[in-house]
């Protein structure tokens, strides 16, 4: 599977949060304005992340929130929102986070795939930094490799 779309209106730069759920709600509220989810996406991510911990951290500084398909998964997509100042998810290794990646996968049997090609991104060491330093969409959107 190709990466998901990364449309404009779903990137945010310079983000001022006072929480990890803030964060993630801000990726949900991305995905929406792209037309990949509803509004009840961003409480599923949370959701995922009160009951399993702070899994998402996969890297230092970034999260990759997302949660199961089901009815609130429009279609497939990213967001991006990268922060101001980081917060902490309560990983002990990864934290604090300045990136949030969202994923929303509309197919139960693409989501690992769709994972997969975004840690594939995250092979080069600098590529956390780039994001966390972008000053546009387009930045980012060159960064990460996708389509827009």
């Amino acid at each position: 599977m190709a990466l998901p779309p990364l449309p404009t209106e779903a990137i945010e730069i310079g983000a001022v949060v006072e929480d990890w759920r803030a964060a993630v709600s801000l990726a949900g509220d991305a995905l929406v304005r792209s037309g990949a989810a509803k509004a009840g996406y961003a409480g599923e991510m949370i959701r995922m992340i009160e009951e399993h911990g702070p899994y998402v951290v996969i890297a230092p500084g970034l999260a990759l929130a997302h949660a199961r398909p089901g009815p609130d998964v429009l279609a497939d997509g990213l967001a991006i929102i990268v922060l101001s100042e980081p917060v902490a998810f309560g990983h002990p290794h990864n934290d604090p986070v300045r990136v949030v990646l969202a994923i929303a996968i509309a197919k139960a049997g693409e989501h690992l795939a769709a994972v997969a090609g975004l840690a594939n991104i995250f092979n080069d060491s600098t590529a956390i930094a780039d994001l966390a330093a972008a000053t546009t969409p387009e930045e980012v959107q060159r960064i990460m490799g996708v389509p827009s």
